[in-house]
């Protein structure tokens, strides 16, 4: 396939049927679906921003690997999971887009309280397969609302634990199209954060729990879900816990006293209910979200000298003629 150059910044539906034609012609191998200029507003809980100029959906990792070793390097690829914990800009997602789905929604329960799953599950299965299966250690998913893949990529944890402390080892493929086997150890985790490359994409992992009574797992899965409906706002547009706590710090607390809470952006706000939560009041765009988040970070810096980081993962490129997120940082209302 010829070498090819990104669509410009808000173009992304002028090219997207020739660029899905290219790949369609040039992949007569593929299995799975190509969907040009692909709305993913639809799929991320936000329910905001623009769309994918092409939207790839494998059939599995066979197809996956296949598809990332034959297309241009120079191709900007992207994956996403269940939208959870991702802003999607207003302009869209120039390249391709990946979003697993059925071929990497298994789950197996194997000997020595593993568990083995595919990154396209939610959390909350894997969770609830753990606890029939009498695995304890794994009832912290219940409250992570997102997929295997992005509980691998963020270290995703609750409640005292984090994905490291169960994983045992991962499978995925890199852009050259390699299949490779991760060790706990190679997936260099730290708080919130992977040293694995970005552009690698997780395909499975296996995870290793202790010995546990189903009934007492249930409960505390329960608990887990009874404290995230009573605290956080779940039933709103979210995209979920939006900055990193700073060491020795609690976002929420940070935000807070800044005087943040309820604080307004267009069709966006900071939640009432806790303060590290962003919500759509049905009318925000992306870029509504995105300088609410910067006008927070501004006010909590001048506040408390401290910077948060974003957990919330941005994709994509404002409409034309707005401001990238650097420029909405510099001109965050403080």
């Amino acid at each position: 396939m010829a070498r090819r150059r990104a669509a410009p910044r808000g173009r992304i539906a002028v090219g997207a049927n020739d660029l899905a034609a290219e790949l369609a012609s040039g992949l007569p191998d593929l299995r799975g679906r190509l969907a040009a200029n692909a709305v993913l507003a639809d799929i991320t809980w936000f329910r905001v921003g623009g769309p994918a100029e092409v939207l790839f959906t494998p059939a599995d990792e066979a197809d996956l690997a296949y598809f990332l070793r034959s297309v241009p390097a120079d191709l900007p690829v992207t994956v996403i999971g269940l939208g959870s914990n991702l802003l999607v800009r207003d302009g869209g997602v120039a390249g391709v887009v990946i979003r697993l789905g059925r071929g990497f929604g298994s789950i197996s329960v194997e000997s020595g309280q593993r568990l083995r799953a595919g990154t396209a599950v939610p959390d909350v299965k894997v969770a609830r397969a753990a606890a029939e299966a009498g695995i304890e250690g794994l009832a912290f998913y219940r409250g992570i609302p997102g997929s295997i893949g992005g509980a691998l990529r963020m270290n995703a944890g609750a409640h005292g634990t984090e994905t490291k402390d169960v994983l045992t080892s991962a499978r995925a493929v890199d852009r050259q199209g390699n299949i490779l086997e991760l060790s706990l150890a190679d997936m260099g985790y730290t708080y919130r954060h992977c040293a694995i490359p970005a552009d690698v994409i997780f395909t499975e992992a296996l995870y290793e729990g202790r010995p546990g009574d189903p009934a007492e797992i249930q409960r505390q899965m329960a608990e887990v879900a009874d404290y995230r409906e009573q605290n956080q706002p779940i039933k709103e547009r979210t995209g979920g816990s939006t900055f990193k706590n700073p060491p020795g710090h609690s976002s929420w607390k940070l935000i807070d006293a800044a005087g943040c809470r309820g604080f307004r952006v267009g069709g966006a706000h900071v939640s009432n209910m806790h303060c590290n939560f962003l919500i759509n009041d049905q009318s925000a765009t992306a870029e509504d979200i995105e300088r609410l988040g910067e006008t927070v970070r501004a006010r909590v810096k001048d506040n408390s000298g401290i910077t948060l980081s974003w957990e919330i993962i941005r994709l994509g490129e404002p409409l034309d003629g707005h401001a990238t997120g650097e420029a909405l940082a510099m001109g965050a209302d403080a």
